[in-house]
Protein backbone atom coordinates (compact mmCIF):
# COMPACT_ATOMS: atom_id res chain seq x y z
CA UNK A 1 0.00 0.00 0.00
CA UNK A 2 1.64 3.21 -1.19
CA UNK A 3 -0.03 6.02 0.74
CA UNK A 4 0.38 9.66 1.72
CA UNK A 5 0.43 9.57 5.52
CA UNK A 6 1.52 7.26 8.36
CA UNK A 7 -1.02 4.68 9.47
CA UNK A 8 -3.88 5.44 11.90
CA UNK A 9 -3.93 9.21 11.39
CA UNK A 10 -5.86 9.96 8.19
CA UNK A 11 -9.60 9.16 7.99
CA UNK A 12 -9.31 8.73 4.23
CA UNK A 13 -6.73 6.01 4.72
CA UNK A 14 -8.18 4.42 7.84
CA UNK A 15 -11.67 3.91 6.47
CA UNK A 16 -10.91 3.28 2.80
CA UNK A 17 -8.28 0.57 3.15
CA UNK A 18 -6.58 0.29 6.56
CA UNK A 19 -9.95 -1.03 7.73
CA UNK A 20 -9.43 -4.12 5.56
CA UNK A 21 -5.81 -4.98 6.40
CA UNK A 22 -6.60 -7.83 8.77
CA UNK A 23 -9.10 -9.27 6.31
CA UNK A 24 -6.46 -9.22 3.58
CA UNK A 25 -4.06 -11.04 5.88
CA UNK A 26 -6.70 -13.68 6.61
CA UNK A 27 -6.98 -14.19 2.85
CA UNK A 28 -3.26 -14.95 2.73
CA UNK A 29 -1.86 -11.58 1.70
CA UNK A 30 1.20 -10.06 3.29
CA UNK A 31 0.56 -6.33 3.57
CA UNK A 32 3.19 -3.59 3.79
CA UNK A 33 2.35 0.12 4.06
CA UNK A 34 4.74 2.72 2.64
CA UNK A 35 3.86 6.35 3.43
CA UNK A 36 5.34 9.43 1.78
CA UNK A 37 5.38 11.47 4.99
CA UNK A 38 6.71 10.08 8.24
CA UNK A 39 5.08 10.94 11.57
CA UNK A 40 7.20 14.05 12.07
CA UNK A 41 6.36 15.33 8.60
CA UNK A 42 2.66 14.61 9.03
CA UNK A 43 2.51 16.60 12.27
CA UNK A 44 3.88 19.72 10.59
CA UNK A 45 2.69 19.59 6.99
CA UNK A 46 -0.76 21.17 7.52
CA UNK A 47 0.40 23.97 9.79
CA UNK A 48 1.12 27.51 8.68
CA UNK A 49 4.77 28.39 8.10
CA UNK A 50 7.62 25.97 8.90
CA UNK A 51 8.78 26.10 5.27
CA UNK A 52 12.22 24.57 5.86
CA UNK A 53 10.83 21.81 8.06
CA UNK A 54 8.20 20.98 5.45
CA UNK A 55 10.80 21.05 2.69
CA UNK A 56 12.95 18.62 4.66
CA UNK A 57 9.96 16.33 5.24
CA UNK A 58 9.23 16.30 1.50
CA UNK A 59 12.87 15.49 0.73
CA UNK A 60 12.68 12.57 3.17
CA UNK A 61 9.53 11.43 1.40
CA UNK A 62 11.21 11.46 -2.01
CA UNK A 63 14.17 9.55 -0.57
CA UNK A 64 11.81 6.89 0.79
CA UNK A 65 10.12 6.58 -2.59
CA UNK A 66 13.45 6.20 -4.36
CA UNK A 67 14.52 3.39 -2.02
CA UNK A 68 11.10 1.74 -2.43
CA UNK A 69 11.80 1.21 -6.13
CA UNK A 70 14.49 -1.36 -5.19
CA UNK A 71 11.96 -3.38 -3.15
CA UNK A 72 8.95 -3.14 -5.43
CA UNK A 73 9.67 -6.36 -7.36
CA UNK A 74 8.54 -8.63 -4.52
CA UNK A 75 4.94 -7.35 -4.45
CA UNK A 76 2.09 -8.88 -6.44
CA UNK A 77 -0.23 -5.88 -6.11
CA UNK A 78 0.31 -2.20 -5.41
CA UNK A 79 -2.59 -0.37 -3.78
CA UNK A 80 -1.84 3.25 -4.63
CA UNK A 81 -3.65 6.05 -2.79
CA UNK A 82 -3.86 9.22 -4.90
CA UNK A 83 -0.23 9.34 -6.08
CA UNK A 84 3.26 8.12 -5.24
CA UNK A 85 4.52 11.66 -4.62
CA UNK A 86 2.37 14.74 -3.91
CA UNK A 87 4.26 16.91 -6.38
CA UNK A 88 5.96 16.26 -9.68
CA UNK A 89 5.20 14.10 -12.72
CA UNK A 90 4.04 10.46 -12.48
CA UNK A 91 7.59 9.15 -12.85
CA UNK A 92 7.43 6.61 -10.01
CA UNK A 93 4.04 5.38 -11.25
CA UNK A 94 5.50 4.87 -14.74
CA UNK A 95 8.43 2.90 -13.34
CA UNK A 96 6.19 0.70 -11.17
CA UNK A 97 3.60 0.00 -13.86
CA UNK A 98 5.46 0.18 -17.16
CA UNK A 99 8.95 -0.93 -16.17
CA UNK A 100 8.18 -3.44 -13.38
CA UNK A 101 4.78 -4.48 -14.83
CA UNK A 102 3.07 -4.34 -11.42
CA UNK A 103 -0.69 -4.55 -10.98
CA UNK A 104 -1.63 -1.18 -9.49
CA UNK A 105 -5.03 -0.61 -7.88
CA UNK A 106 -5.36 3.18 -8.00
CA UNK A 107 -7.62 4.58 -5.27
CA UNK A 108 -9.00 8.08 -4.71
CA UNK A 109 -11.97 9.56 -2.87
CA UNK A 110 -11.81 13.19 -4.01
CA UNK A 111 -11.82 14.98 -7.36
CA UNK A 112 -8.03 15.09 -7.25
CA UNK A 113 -7.71 16.06 -10.91
CA UNK A 114 -8.81 19.56 -9.83
CA UNK A 115 -6.15 21.90 -8.48
CA UNK A 116 -7.16 23.23 -5.05
CA UNK A 117 -4.93 25.87 -3.48
CA UNK A 118 -4.24 25.31 0.21
CA UNK A 119 -3.56 28.36 2.37
CA UNK A 120 -1.18 26.31 4.51
CA UNK A 121 0.85 25.02 1.55
CA UNK A 122 0.05 27.35 -1.33
CA UNK A 123 3.42 26.95 -3.08
CA UNK A 124 3.29 23.15 -2.98
CA UNK A 125 -0.30 23.18 -4.20
CA UNK A 126 0.59 25.41 -7.15
CA UNK A 127 3.36 23.04 -8.31
CA UNK A 128 1.18 19.98 -7.72
CA UNK A 129 0.73 18.06 -10.96
CA UNK A 130 -3.01 17.31 -10.86
CA UNK A 131 -2.94 16.51 -14.57
CA UNK A 132 -1.18 13.21 -13.87
CA UNK A 133 -4.36 11.63 -12.48
CA UNK A 134 -5.66 10.68 -15.91
CA UNK A 135 -2.32 9.09 -16.81
CA UNK A 136 -2.25 6.98 -13.64
CA UNK A 137 -5.88 5.95 -14.29
CA UNK A 138 -4.93 4.90 -17.82
CA UNK A 139 -1.90 2.85 -16.71
CA UNK A 140 -3.48 1.15 -13.70
CA UNK A 141 -4.72 -2.44 -13.46
CA UNK A 142 -7.88 -1.27 -11.67
CA UNK A 143 -9.20 2.04 -10.37
CA UNK A 144 -11.05 2.21 -7.04
CA UNK A 145 -13.24 5.28 -6.45
CA UNK A 146 -15.37 6.44 -3.53
CA UNK A 147 -18.47 7.45 -5.51
CA UNK A 148 -19.97 7.24 -8.98
CA UNK A 149 -18.97 10.80 -9.88
CA UNK A 150 -15.31 9.84 -9.42
CA UNK A 151 -15.89 6.51 -11.17
CA UNK A 152 -17.30 8.28 -14.21
CA UNK A 153 -14.16 10.42 -14.45
CA UNK A 154 -11.91 7.35 -14.19
CA UNK A 155 -13.95 5.42 -16.79
CA UNK A 156 -12.79 7.92 -19.42
CA UNK A 157 -9.30 6.41 -19.09
CA UNK A 158 -9.75 2.88 -17.71
CA UNK A 159 -12.40 0.22 -18.35
CA UNK A 160 -11.78 -1.58 -15.04
CA UNK A 161 -13.21 0.90 -12.51
CA UNK A 162 -14.69 -0.27 -9.21
CA UNK A 163 -17.06 1.72 -7.01
CA UNK A 164 -15.55 1.28 -3.55
CA UNK A 165 -17.39 3.38 -0.93
CA UNK A 166 -15.74 4.66 2.23
CA UNK A 167 -17.01 2.42 5.03
CA UNK A 168 -17.10 2.03 8.81
CA UNK A 169 -17.07 -1.06 10.99
CA UNK A 170 -20.60 -1.08 12.42
CA UNK A 171 -19.91 -4.12 14.61
CA UNK A 172 -16.63 -3.33 16.36
CA UNK A 173 -16.22 0.47 16.31
CA UNK A 174 -19.18 2.49 15.06
CA UNK A 175 -21.41 0.22 17.09
CA UNK A 176 -23.06 2.58 19.58
CA UNK A 177 -26.21 4.67 19.25
CA UNK A 178 -26.61 8.24 20.40
CA UNK A 179 -29.07 8.94 23.20
CA UNK A 180 -31.93 11.08 21.90
CA UNK A 181 -33.68 11.30 25.28
CA UNK A 182 -31.64 14.23 26.55
CA UNK A 183 -32.62 17.52 28.14
CA UNK A 184 -30.15 19.53 26.09
CA UNK A 185 -29.55 18.94 22.38
CA UNK A 186 -26.10 18.85 20.83
CA UNK A 187 -25.66 19.69 17.15
CA UNK A 188 -22.46 18.08 15.93
CA UNK A 189 -19.93 18.47 13.13
CA UNK A 190 -16.75 16.50 12.59
CA UNK A 191 -14.00 17.00 10.06
CA UNK A 192 -10.52 18.30 9.40
CA UNK A 193 -9.47 21.95 9.51
CA UNK A 194 -9.59 22.07 5.70
CA UNK A 195 -13.35 21.48 5.65
CA UNK A 196 -14.18 23.79 8.54
CA UNK A 197 -14.82 26.64 6.09
CA UNK A 198 -18.11 24.94 5.19
CA UNK A 199 -19.49 25.81 8.61
CA UNK A 200 -19.86 29.38 7.36
CA UNK A 201 -22.78 28.13 5.27
CA UNK A 202 -24.84 27.16 8.30
CA UNK A 203 -23.76 29.85 10.79
CA UNK A 204 -26.67 32.20 10.09
CA UNK A 205 -29.25 29.47 10.64
CA UNK A 206 -27.57 28.31 13.85
CA UNK A 207 -27.41 31.88 15.11
CA UNK A 208 -31.15 32.34 14.53
CA UNK A 209 -31.88 29.04 16.24
CA UNK A 210 -29.82 30.04 19.26
CA UNK A 211 -32.05 33.08 19.69
CA UNK A 212 -34.96 30.71 20.27
CA UNK A 213 -33.50 27.46 21.63
CA UNK A 214 -30.80 26.54 24.11
CA UNK A 215 -28.48 23.90 22.65
CA UNK A 216 -24.80 23.08 22.27
CA UNK A 217 -22.67 22.95 19.13
CA UNK A 218 -19.87 20.38 19.21
CA UNK A 219 -16.97 20.65 16.75
CA UNK A 220 -14.63 17.65 16.55
CA UNK A 221 -11.53 18.52 14.55
CA UNK A 222 -7.76 18.83 14.59
CA UNK A 223 -7.90 22.63 15.03
CA UNK A 224 -10.31 24.84 17.00
CA UNK A 225 -12.98 26.67 14.99
CA UNK A 226 -13.60 30.40 14.73
CA UNK A 227 -17.37 30.72 14.89
CA UNK A 228 -19.60 33.64 15.80
CA UNK A 229 -21.91 31.38 17.82
CA UNK A 230 -22.69 30.62 21.44
CA UNK A 231 -22.17 27.36 23.33
CA UNK A 232 -19.54 26.02 20.94
CA UNK A 233 -17.60 23.09 22.37
CA UNK A 234 -14.38 22.18 20.59
CA UNK A 235 -13.09 18.62 20.96
CA UNK A 236 -9.66 17.80 19.58
CA UNK A 237 -10.02 14.77 17.35
CA UNK A 238 -8.28 11.53 18.23
CA UNK A 239 -8.79 7.98 17.04
CA UNK A 240 -9.73 7.05 20.60
CA UNK A 241 -12.48 9.66 21.01
CA UNK A 242 -13.87 9.98 17.47
CA UNK A 243 -16.82 7.65 18.14
CA UNK A 244 -17.54 8.40 21.79
CA UNK A 245 -17.51 12.17 21.32
CA UNK A 246 -19.57 12.13 18.15
CA UNK A 247 -22.09 9.79 19.76
CA UNK A 248 -23.07 12.55 22.20
CA UNK A 249 -24.59 14.58 19.34
CA UNK A 250 -28.25 14.25 18.38
CA UNK A 251 -28.07 16.11 15.05
CA UNK A 252 -25.27 16.08 12.46
CA UNK A 253 -24.39 18.72 9.87
CA UNK A 254 -22.72 18.45 6.47
CA UNK A 255 -22.81 21.76 4.58
CA UNK A 256 -21.06 21.93 1.20
CA UNK A 257 -20.76 24.38 -1.68
CA UNK A 258 -21.73 23.86 -5.32
CA UNK A 259 -18.56 23.16 -7.27
CA UNK A 260 -16.80 20.30 -8.99
CA UNK A 261 -14.54 19.56 -6.02
CA UNK A 262 -17.44 19.18 -3.57
CA UNK A 263 -19.33 17.10 -6.12
CA UNK A 264 -16.54 14.54 -5.73
CA UNK A 265 -16.80 14.23 -1.96
CA UNK A 266 -17.86 10.85 -0.60
CA UNK A 267 -20.21 11.89 2.22
CA UNK A 268 -18.10 10.44 5.03
CA UNK A 269 -19.51 12.81 7.64
CA UNK A 270 -23.00 11.49 6.88
CA UNK A 271 -21.73 7.91 7.04
CA UNK A 272 -20.31 8.54 10.51
CA UNK A 273 -23.45 10.29 11.77
CA UNK A 274 -25.83 7.66 10.46
CA UNK A 275 -23.73 4.77 11.78
CA UNK A 276 -24.29 6.18 15.29
CA UNK A 277 -28.01 6.76 14.79
CA UNK A 278 -27.64 10.53 14.32
CA UNK A 279 -29.97 12.10 11.73
CA UNK A 280 -28.34 14.76 9.59
CA UNK A 281 -28.97 17.93 7.64
CA UNK A 282 -26.78 18.41 4.58
CA UNK A 283 -26.36 20.41 1.40
CA UNK A 284 -27.85 18.67 -1.65
CA UNK A 285 -24.47 18.25 -3.32
CA UNK A 286 -22.96 15.13 -4.83
CA UNK A 287 -23.30 11.87 -2.96
CA UNK A 288 -25.19 13.61 -0.14
CA UNK A 289 -28.26 13.30 -2.36
CA UNK A 290 -27.79 9.52 -2.42
CA UNK A 291 -26.97 8.92 1.24
CA UNK A 292 -29.73 11.17 2.56
CA UNK A 293 -33.30 10.09 1.90
CA UNK A 294 -35.33 13.23 2.46
CA UNK A 295 -37.56 12.95 5.52
CA UNK A 296 -36.48 9.36 6.19
CA UNK A 297 -32.95 9.60 7.61
CA UNK A 298 -32.35 13.35 7.32
CA UNK A 299 -32.99 16.56 5.45
CA UNK A 300 -31.28 18.55 2.73
CA UNK A 301 -30.99 22.32 2.99
CA UNK A 302 -30.20 24.92 0.38
CA UNK A 303 -30.80 28.26 2.13
CA UNK A 304 -30.62 29.79 5.60
CA UNK A 305 -34.31 29.15 6.20
CA UNK A 306 -34.11 25.57 4.96
CA UNK A 307 -31.23 24.91 7.35
CA UNK A 308 -33.17 26.62 10.13
CA UNK A 309 -36.39 24.68 9.52
CA UNK A 310 -34.72 21.29 9.19
CA UNK A 311 -32.60 21.65 12.31
CA UNK A 312 -35.57 23.03 14.24
CA UNK A 313 -37.70 19.98 13.39
CA UNK A 314 -35.02 17.71 14.78
CA UNK A 315 -34.46 19.84 17.89
CA UNK A 316 -38.16 19.68 18.78
CA UNK A 317 -38.94 16.02 18.16
CA UNK A 318 -36.98 13.23 19.89
CA UNK A 319 -39.14 10.50 18.33
CA UNK A 320 -38.38 11.90 14.87
CA UNK A 321 -34.66 11.89 15.65
CA UNK A 322 -34.84 8.27 16.83
CA UNK A 323 -36.76 7.12 13.78
CA UNK A 324 -34.49 8.92 11.34
CA UNK A 325 -31.40 7.85 13.24
CA UNK A 326 -32.30 4.16 12.99
CA UNK A 327 -33.14 4.53 9.29
CA UNK A 328 -29.73 6.10 8.76
CA UNK A 329 -27.91 3.35 10.67
CA UNK A 330 -29.70 0.65 8.69
CA UNK A 331 -28.59 2.31 5.46
CA UNK A 332 -24.98 2.33 6.61
CA UNK A 333 -25.12 -1.33 7.63
CA UNK A 334 -26.53 -2.26 4.22
CA UNK A 335 -24.39 -0.06 1.96
CA UNK A 336 -21.47 1.65 3.75
CA UNK A 337 -20.20 -0.87 6.31
CA UNK A 338 -17.06 -2.99 6.40
CA UNK A 339 -19.33 -6.02 6.53
CA UNK A 340 -21.28 -5.07 3.38
CA UNK A 341 -18.21 -4.06 1.34
CA UNK A 342 -15.66 -6.74 2.29
CA UNK A 343 -16.10 -8.92 -0.80
CA UNK A 344 -16.05 -5.88 -3.08
CA UNK A 345 -12.75 -4.69 -1.59
CA UNK A 346 -11.08 -8.11 -1.55
CA UNK A 347 -12.05 -8.62 -5.20
CA UNK A 348 -9.83 -5.67 -6.12
CA UNK A 349 -6.89 -8.05 -5.57
CA UNK A 350 -7.92 -10.65 -8.12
Amino acid sequence: MIVQYPENVSPGQRFRFELYKELLKKKGFGVTTESFLDQKGYEIIHKYGFFLTKFTAILRGFSKRFLLIFRIKKYSFIFLQREVTPIGPPLFEWIIIKLFKKKVIYDFDDAIWIRIVSKQNSLATIVKNSGKVKKICEWSYKVSCGNEYLCNYARQYNSNVVYNPTCVDTERKHNVLTNHDVDRITVGWTGSFSTMVYLDIVQAALRMLQEKYDFDIKIISNQPPTLDLQNVKYIEWSEENEVTELATAQIGLMPLTYNEWDEGKCGFKLIQYFALGIPAVASPVGVNKIIIEEGINGYMANSDMEWYNAIEKLILDASLRKRMGMAGRNKIIDHYSLQSNTDNFIDLFS
